[in-house]
């Protein structure tokens, strides 16, 4: 009868250490779920604009403002982040993208090419706030927001 005692003891102790165990699991799981959701969540709150400088498109008047947010999408598709109505621009023309805290401008293979502070952009570049992009007949300042 003891040895049936200890048995009993023994099984209810294994699967008590075996829930411990899967409990612990599923919380460190949450946990760091939950830390790569505030890490995301953080990056796409860190945003700012795309104001309008120059423009000599009937379409986009200067002074406007357009909201960023990573990724930003610059083009003539309705699609687009930010839709230039002209035919200069490509469907498909640049992209702002926010890697590591930093802000990156790709051109993505426009035929007209995109500009910045008057440079040709051949590949993914840094931009900060005050830089001067251009697409097509439009420049734009970047103002950048820390949050």
């Amino acid at each position: 009868m003891s040895l049936d005692i200890a048995l009993l003891a023994l099984r209810i102790a294994i699967a008590l250490a075996l829930y411990i165990f899967l409990g612990a699991v599923l919380y460190f799981l949450w946990r760091d779920v939950r830390a790569a959701l505030q890490t995301v969540e953080a990056e796409r709150r860190e945003g700012g604009r795309l104001v309008v400088v120059e423009s000599a498109s009937e379409s986009v008047a200067a002074g406007r403002e357009f909201v960023i947010l990573s990724p930003t999408t610059i083009g003539r598709a309705l699609t687009n982040t930010v839709t230039l109505p002209d035919s200069v621009v490509s469907a498909e023309h640049a992209r702002l993208a926010l890697k590591d805290r930093q802000w990156w401008l790709e051109d993505l293979g426009s035929m007209n090419g995109t500009l910045l502070n008057g440079a040709p952009v051949a590949e993914p570049v840094v931009v900060a706030t005050g830089d001067v992009i251009g697409i097509g007949l439009v420049k734009f300042r970047l103002e950048i927001e820390r949050k």
